[in-house]
């Protein structure tokens, strides 16, 4: 009988910076054994689940150093790696530090970039300082830097089916539904797409998308086969999900350390003496 259930088969884990001078060492050391204990237990579940880190490079060596080599247990539990605003964060803005750590692992893993550009004129440098390092690029412009929109253009167009991360050449990151007034009217949109890839937030304005909703996104329009990822949040915990429970605000119980924004709370794995940016995962599905 087929397995109506939805199963992640990937993951996105968007983390909070730290310096190498902080002493947070032991809480990347926590990270790497959480994303590889997260990998192994739904490998069990499905031998093609796919987990893909984003931002935090630095956890993909030993002591969180480039200089110390890979970290072999984080690196065997990933898939490809993710980041964002490698080139450009609004304006032109380099960082080199991160992109010599992608260069050290590009080889073995796939690298998806997304870019933040504030003026339009900019989208195309940022997607060919990618390419040239053969790393694939998702670029949002000053009305979208929350994820909000479909872009009117997408680079490589590519007419062939998609059934690894690696042979993707583009991809689409969407998870913000304000401008859709139903969930249908938001996978036509996205069904439209020809991406090879595509990030969408499992739930619809507090609804989860069913199998057959998914299923819908899975075939680009020549009918060659893309995957459909789904971003979840396993590094903070958020109000607005189906989860929470209000006591949790209330009693700020020991396991959430910082009221990071007005609607998430980070948890303890992410140091309570700084402020930055929450850990945040996201995950493709399939059913």
């Amino acid at each position: 009988m087929k397995n109506i259930a939805i199963l992640a088969l990937g993951l996105i884990v968007i983390f909070a910076r730290c310096s190498k001078e902080d002493p947070f060492e032991n809480v990347a050391r926590k990270m790497q054994e959480f994303v590889a204990n997260i990998s192994a237990y739904a490998r069990t579940l499905n031998p093609n689940f796919l987990i893909v880190p984003q931002n935090r490079i630095e956890l993909a060596f030993n002591q969180i150093e480039p200089g110390n080599g890979p970290h072999t247990a984080y690196m065997s539990a990933i898939d490809a790696i993710s980041l964002e605003e490698l080139f450009y964060n609004g304006s032109f803005a380099p960082d080199n530090k991160r992109l010599g750590m992608l260069q050290q692992r590009k080889a073995t893993k796939k690298v998806m970039v997304s870019e933040f550009v504030s003026q339009n004129v900019n989208v195309t440098d940022a997607i060919a300082r990618n390419s040239n390092e053969g790393f694939i690029c998702f670029v949002r412009t000053g009305d979208n830097y929350h994820y909000k929109l479909i872009p009117t253009e997408m680079p490589n167009n590519n007419p062939n089916p998609i059934s690894s991360i690696s042979a993707a050449l583009n991809y689409l990151y969407l998870i913000s539904y304000d401008n859709f007034s139903t969930a249908q009217e938001m996978l036509n949109a996205i069904a439209a797409t020809n991406y090879d890839r595509i990030l969408i937030d499992l739930f619809f304005k507090g609804t989860a998308l069913s199998p057959a909703q998914v299923n819908q996104l899975k075939h680009k329009p020549n009918g060659s086969t893309r995957l459909v990822i789904c971003y979840i949040n396993t590094g903070a915990a958020e109000i607005f999900r189906y989860y929470w429970q209000n006591s949790w605000n209330l009693s700020r119980s020991r396991w959430i350390k910082n009221l990071t924004r007005a609607t998430t709370m980070s948890f303890g794995l992410n140091s309570g003496t700084r402020n930055g940016k929450t850990l945040s995962t996201a995950t493709p599905i399939h059913s």
